[in-house]
């Protein structure tokens, strides 16, 4: 049962895509060496200009794809008139966690600078959305993007990346079989990726890093215990200011993986800075809460993610 849970957790957080998804078009918007890396773009027919969703996956920054948005997610939006762009990035440990950063910074001036004429798209009404590890980029977007973005809406993101939750051996993870080395370090590579799709091993390398305490380190290649001021243009939580955008931040208080106090933290932050913003706790909600949209407490947190979005970029 407790593998089973963990792949419920796993799979749950990064939304996977399911069936009768709307029409899209994949652009690249970067190339890395011989990478290609790769947005697919979704909206309403005609020549509208509308605005834009700009949509990170999760996957710990390890695994994940610009696929893994849900369909039910992203009919609501497209049906609510957005532009939605659902961006891949390079994947860590084979990037670190500065060329995943500008990989995101070069997607959204992509957006700004090509989306006018290739998709219709108002650059200056763009929102980010993202989940977990997406959340938590969506969270930086606040402070690492010129111009700033109109609005984000971070699904269990974090604020911290080399606190003990992320640093230590984490106790959820350390109940399920112990992952040999050798075994998580066969499941990545030294080659380049951009996005993961579909449930792979890569998870295995993920697990071996929260056994372990060493995501920050396999991430961030820097060691957050003799070097902790190398995190701090990493961390959103240390680099909230009143120029903030707009933010809304769901969280279930059951999250096994990402803590609910991530959360709390950056709305804490947020109160004490003057930042627009909204906190959705989900009472009982787990990671990957959202996954059932039909959960009418899941649909009413939706409703309030739309109304939010419609507030800033109608």
């Amino acid at each position: 049962m407790r593998n089973a849970s963990l792949l419920v957790v796993l799979v749950a957080g990064l939304g996977f895509s399911q069936t009768g998804a709307p029409p899209k078009q994949t652009y690249t918007y970067k190339t890395a060496g011989d990478l290609a890396i790769e947005a697919d773009v979704y909206r309403l027919d005609g020549e509208a200009v509308r605005p834009v969703i700009f949509w990170i996956h999760g996957g710990a920054l390890i695994a994940g794809h610009r696929g893994n948005l849900r369909n039910d997610q992203l009919r609501r939006y497209v049906d609510a008139g957005y532009v939605v762009v659902s961006i891949d990035y390079r994947l860590a440990p084979e990037t670190r966690i500065d060329g995943i950063l500008d990989d995101v910074r070069d997607a959204y001036q992509w957006v700004r600078r090509e989306g006018p004429k290739l998709f219709h798209a108002d650059p200056e009404r763009v929102a980010v959305v993202g989940h977990s590890a997406g959340g938590y980029l969506t969270l930086t977007c606040g402070y690492r993007l010129t111009p700033r973005p109109r609005a984000l809406v971070s699904f269990y993101g974090y604020g911290e990346i080399d606190a003990p939750w992320y640093s230590r051996p984490d106790p959820f993870y350390s109940q399920q079989p112990a992952v040999p080395k050798e075994e998580a370090y066969a499941s990545v590579g030294k080659t380049e990726l951009s996005g993961a799709p579909g449930r792979n091993q890569r998870f295995r390398f993920y697990l071996y890093c929260r056994q372990q305490g060493l995501w920050p380190k396999e991430v961030a290649g820097r060691d957050p215990d003799t070097e902790p001021r190398a995190f701090d243009p990493f961390c959103p939580a240390r680099n909230v200011t009143r120029d903030f955008p707009p933010t809304l931040l769901l969280h279930g208080d059951k999250d096994t993986d990402v803590p609910f106090q991530q959360s709390e933290q950056m709305a804490e932050l947020f109160e004490k800075h003057g930042v627009e913003h909204e906190f959705i706790r989900i009472p009982g909600g787990p990671h990957g809460f959202d996954s059932r949209i039909s959960d009418p407490q899941v649909g009413e947190a939706f409703e309030r993610v739309l109304a939010f979005m419609a507030r800033h970029l109608k």
